[in-house]
């Protein structure tokens, strides 16, 4: 949008237009850019416009047209938006498309123009049907009023617009209408046309060879200026002056929100039936109980000092909701939680900055006690810094939906919706793209993809200079150089529209009426403003957010249950101690594989060093292993030992760091430092906080002697020492981590750690089910479940269920967990075999169930993997026998269809069941090797054996450690070990430039990361391959 707007400046113009096809998704951004351009914004949308029939009518042979609107004033920008929602919601048909009744409904405040070659009279003068051109623009004209409908000439080169110019012209005669000479940009400069082209055939998935490919009629869609337009319309001055005219009457102001509650268009809370008070009453109500339920405190009779200051804490952030307008905000959330809560949708303990609020955990939106914890409410609701309170809720992935629902149904349908978002052509999705476009092969785009560093924010520039391979293959390869020249001006375009995956918006009204809504794949709202603009016309994000790591904590307790009897809460105060010994052996032991942020090696590595044995070293390690901060682990774990001396630059410190050692670790201990040394407020902590952050060099200058005058009244220290911390503390505010995500988020790793350490079994299940359908992690956590001693029963048709179950102490591998099977196929199978029983052979299984469901190819992967084993026959016999088994099956119900009896029907129930798969035809059986390869193929591990096992003799002779004892040595240690290399991913060094790969080795028994750097894999790159014997 800027480069538009700049274009329009650069040819001197005084205001420009951007009406999209059918959307409106750039208005704010459009707006605020012109506003800051100085150049004046004319808000539109070329709309889809059906000329005879209802906008529901699916019947596709009927056509549509193209109207440009304006908005006039504001009343005319909300009719847009209010169009341009019915368009999507009542009227898409492959098109967002309104009728005439509608827009007569909605035409006050609108200035139409006839559009394109595409818009209803043009296409009748087209057609040199004057008349019927005449009744349609006296149509419009009745519709907008005689002065708000105008003409359009425009000529981009096509004959198709000279005649119907001509037309134009004899319309005006006839009309007294007046006509605009316009010009449809499609793209900045000529030079772009082929992009744009290219552009469209990535949208529509064509190729620039297809002759039936959407494409323009010119390469004249370009923003041309007033002497370019002015030789094709000589003699036509009064068109183009009346651009100007058009602009002068599109005076639409927009407001933005400034945080404050007044500025919000946020629902009011249905207060429950039979209350007699406000809803601030009702606030406190709820607050009081959350108070006697989480402390036992009575908050009219405080009796200990800790009480009386949970009394005054509490007093106090209910005086600052109340003075900023946010009490409605509080309600709403605190019921959907709850409701969530007593619906099966488990809710995480807190995420984010909103933990620090007692009255949220008092209300049970947290669950995570911030005195405990020693959290700051002002760093989530600073009373001096007056901005929207923002709770990001963590819920079960696979069931917030369900939440959803419920504020749907309890504000109304037409009130929420969820937000757009747009997915950008990034570097690697550009050069796929433009390839296929260019039908260069797929092998060949994903080799220079591959030397594209993977980083989610890397261009295509940077990528040439971060790897000089890329650069150089760019200026050689013909293939690339193709691609290179249409990629770098379509980097960074959108490319399509996706929804927010927590992002929701609850209005005071029908949203219809605050901004324009489109529709997601199954018809549900989505608003067309993405989260900045939504922001700015005052609606509330609030984000719905699934984790995962929810959805296992919930499956093992469930699963806990099911096994032995015993039903844990998490979050019961015996629990939130936090003192488990065994967790904790766990954590010292860096067995985390599976545990919330403790998953990687090198956090694994910490924690051995570190020795955690309470829960602050847990919520302070997930602070630091960040780059930046990570450099203070080892003083940490060396003060925390006791082999490091813990120094505090003044003793007033003591109180902010003693829990981290001396460190700064939270940004909270930069809002208590300055409360205790400079005698600030929290709330003026926290925009020191925040200034410093931002490092700005004109704040920072107001900030420092601020501080050093309060650290000098306030604690009698030098300026010289005052300097220092501020120094120390503005360094520290690049990587401060906000303490009341950290221990949210630490209290889910301890769960989670919890639940492995004590039910191992059902823990893995949990865990391993999560990640069914994502082969890049599944094996990792099937191949953990072996280390820990957990044997992996194959996949088993008459055993399995969908997901991994526990099964005599062991893990029993979920149907749904195969490659190519899917959770359909699996609970279908998993139905009926509990409907019915066991299935007896393979011609029974196919008899029993829907083909349509469990089809070939689920099939031949359940008999590869070894999920039929259990039948008695050898895989390939059964494989070979596929089609014959489906034959006879299909058999079977046609006679069951016509009434007919068999053989086997007259037999034995479980006779006739025996009997049937005795009839399939032999075959040889497949080599061990071909077992093995399907195994990992389908399971992502080898399951019956090994490929190893043949070399064992050789291996035993020649490594020096097993991977298991491997990953216990010290590091100056040389050791040899051999294992397949079950993956390997190639990367680029940031620093050389050089190829370096990550192996995973496998030895049957365990796995283990492999670092090959620059200069071995050089020598080695050919031996670094999946499934290839590797001796390191």
């Amino acid at each position: 949008i800027k480069p538009l707007v700049l274009r329009a400046k650069e040819l001197g113009m005084t205001a420009v237009a951007m009406t999209d096809h059918g959307v409106m998704y750039g208005t704010i951004e459009f707006y605020k850019t012109c506003r800051d351009l100085g150049i004046k914004p004319v808000i539109g949308c070329e709309m889809y416009i059906l000329a005879s029939a209802p906008r529901s009518t699916r019947d596709h042979s009927l056509p549509y047209h193209h109207l440009v609107l304006l908005a006039k004033d504001n009343e005319g920008y909300h009719n847009l938006a209010r169009l341009n929602t019915i368009a999507h919601m009542e009227g898409f048909y492959y098109k967002p498309r309104i009728d005439k009744e509608v827009l007569r409904a909605y035409s006050k405040g609108l200035i139409g123009l006839a559009a394109c070659v595409k818009g209803e009279v043009n296409m009748h003068l087209l057609d040199n049907n004057l008349d019927e051109a005449e009744r349609v623009a006296r149509e419009y004209m009745e519709i907008f009023g005689p002065d708000h409908f105008y003409l359009e000439m425009q000529d981009h080169g096509m004959p198709e617009q000279r005649t119907i110019n001509e037309g134009v012209r004899e319309l005006r005669k006839r009309t007294g209408l007046r006509a605009v000479v316009t010009n449809d940009v499609h793209y900045l400069h000529q030079s772009h046309a082929e992009a744009h082209e290219v552009m469209l055939c990535i949208q529509t998935n064509t190729t620039m060879s297809d002759p039936k490919r959407m494409r323009y009629g010119s390469n004249e869609f370009y923003f041309k200026s007033r002497e370019e337009l002015e030789k094709r319309f000589p003699g036509e001055t009064e068109a183009f002056d009346l651009t100007q005219e058009i602009a002068d009457r599109c005076n639409v102001e927009l407001t933005f929100s400034d945080g404050r509650a007044e500025s919000l268009h946020f629902p009011e809370f249905p207060l429950p039936d039979g209350w007699q008070g406000t809803g601030f009453d009702y606030l406190i109500h709820l607050g009081k109980e959350g108070l006697r339920r989480h402390y036992g405190l009575d908050y009219d009779r405080p009796g200990t000092d800790i009480e009386k200051q949970l009394v005054e804490r509490f007093d106090y952030e209910v005086g600052v909701i109340k003075k900023t307008g946010f009490i409605n905000y509080f309600l709403v959330v605190s019921d959907f939680v709850k409701w969530s809560r007593g619906h099966g949708v488990p809710v995480g303990p807190g995420r984010g900055s909103g933990a620090g609020s007692l009255l949220a955990y008092s209300l049970d939106i947290t669950q995570l006690d911030p005195i405990r914890f020693d959290l700051i409410f002002e760093r989530f609701l600073n009373p001096e810094r007056i901005s929207p309170p923002d709770f990001d809720i963590d819920f079960c992935q696979t069931n917030r939906g369900k939440t959803i629902e419920y504020v749907t149904q309890k504000y109304g349908k037409d009130r929420v919706a969820q937000i757009v978002t747009y997915g950008q052509l990034g570097a690697k999705t550009v050069i796929r793209d433009i390839a296929r476009v260019l039908e260069i092969p797929l092998s060949k785009s994903n080799i220079f993809c591959k030397l594209i560093p993977d980083d989610p924010k890397i261009t295509l520039a940077k990528a040439k200079t971060e790897n000089p391979e890329f650069g150089a293959l760019c200026a050689v390869d013909p293939d690339l150089r193709r691609i290179m020249q249409h990629a770098e001006l379509l980097e960074g375009f959108y490319r399509n529209t996706g929804v927010h995956a927590a992002g929701v918006v609850i209005g005071d009204k029908p949203l219809i009426d605050l901004v324009p809504l489109a529709r997601d794949k199954d018809g549900n709202p989505v608003t067309q403003y993405a989260k900045e603009p939504i922001e700015d016309v005052g609606l509330l994000k609030m984000d719905f957010l699934g984790l995962k790591t929810l959805t296992v904590i919930q499956e093992a307790v469930d699963l806990v249950k099911l096994v032995h009897g015993v039903e844990l809460d998490l979050n019961s105060p015996e629990f939130n101690r936090f003192d488990d010994e065994e967790t904790f052996k766990l954590f010292q032991r860096g067995d985390t594989v599976g545990v919330f942020q403790f998953e990687s090696g090198g956090m694994r590595r910490v924690l051995t060093d570190l020795k955690p044995n309470r829960i602050e070293d847990i919520i302070a390690v997930t602070a630091l292993y960040r780059p930046g901060p990570m450099a203070n682990i080892p003083s940490y774990i060396a003060r925390k030992e006791g082999k490091e001396p813990v120094v505090y630059d003044h003793p007033k410190l003591e109180a902010s760091l003693e829990e981290t050692y001396g460190i700064f670790v939270y940004q909270e201990q930069v809002q208590r430092a300055s409360q205790s040394l400079a005698g600030y407020s929290l709330g003026r902590a926290d925009l020191l906080r925040r200034s410093m952050g931002k490092k700005k060099p004109e704040v920072m200058a107001k900030e420092r002697p601020a501080f050093v005058e309060g650290c000098t009244k306030t604690s009698g220290m030098s300026n010289e020492l005052a300097n220092k911390i501020f120094d120390t503390m503005t360094e520290f505010a690049n990587y401060g981590f906000n303490k009341s995500h950290a221990a949210a988020y630490g209290v889910v790793s301890y769960q989670t750690a919890f639940l492995k350490a004590h039910y191992p079994a059902e823990f893995m299940c949990a865990q391993i089910s999560s990640e069914i359908g994502n082969f890049d992690k599944l094996p990792g956590f099937v191949a953990e479940a072996g280390d820990m001693g957990l044997t992996v029963l194959p996949p088993d048709v008459n055993h399995s269920l969908d997901r991994f179950i526990p099964e005599d102490g062991n893990i029993r591998f979920g149907l749904a967990g195969i490659k190519s099977v899917g959770e359909g196929a699996a609970q279908a199978i998993v139905a009926e075999r509990k409907a019915n029983g066991p299935f007896t052979g393979l011609i029974d299984f196919c008899q029993r169930l829907d083909p349509g469901i469990v089809n070939k190819r689920v099939l031949e992967a359940l008999i590869k993997c070894g999920a039929m084993d259990g039948f008695g026959m050898h895989r390939a016999r059964l494989f070979n026998a596929i089609n014959f088994a489906f034959a006879n099956a299909a058999e079977k119900l046609r006679e069951k269809a016509s009434g007919q009896s068999n053989l086997f029907e007259m037999l034995d129930a479980h006779d006739a069941g025996s009997a049937a798969p005795n009839h399939l035809p032999e075959s040889e059986p497949w080599s061990e090797k071909e077992n093995l390869t399907y195994e990992r193929e389908l399971l992502g591990i080898y399951m019956t054996g090994h490929p190893l096992t043949r070399f064992r003799r050789i291996i035993k002779d020649i490594q020096t450690s097993t991977l298991a004892k491997a990953a216990a040595a010290k590091n100056d240690h040389d050791i040899r070990v051999a294992g397949m290399a079950a993956s390997v991913t190639r990367r680029i060094s940031k620093q050389s430039k050089e190829a370096w790969a990550v192996l995973v080795l496998d030895d049957g028994e365990t796995s283990m990361e492999v670092l090959v750097f620059s200069e071995a894999f050089k020598k080695y790159e050919g031996a670094c391959v999946p499934d290839q014997p590797v001796l390191v």
